[in-house]
């Protein structure tokens, strides 16, 4: 899964989201998304990764091997 894909389907699930994605190992299958998003305020950080796993639910299961997650309230 490309890069601005994952970018662009977290914005989309989460509309007004800041959504940072990076290949730290540039190997494209190791990805960590940087999610800030105020639908997050109030909730644990379990229930917000929750959230954004729950976009890629499909692809968690072949293409897209981690997404590793720093979520947080804006």
């Amino acid at each position: 899964m490309k890069l601005e894909d994952i970018k662009s389907r977290i914005e989309e699930g989460l509309a007004g989201a800041q959504v940072e994605i990076l290949d730290p190992m540039r190997d494209g299958v190791h990805i960590k998304a940087i999610v800030v998003f105020d639908g997050f305020s109030g909730k644990s950080l379990l229930e917000q990764h929750r959230m954004v796993y729950g976009l890629f639910s499909e692809e968690l299961k072949g293409e897209l091997h981690a997404l590793a997650l720093e979520t947080r309230s804006a």
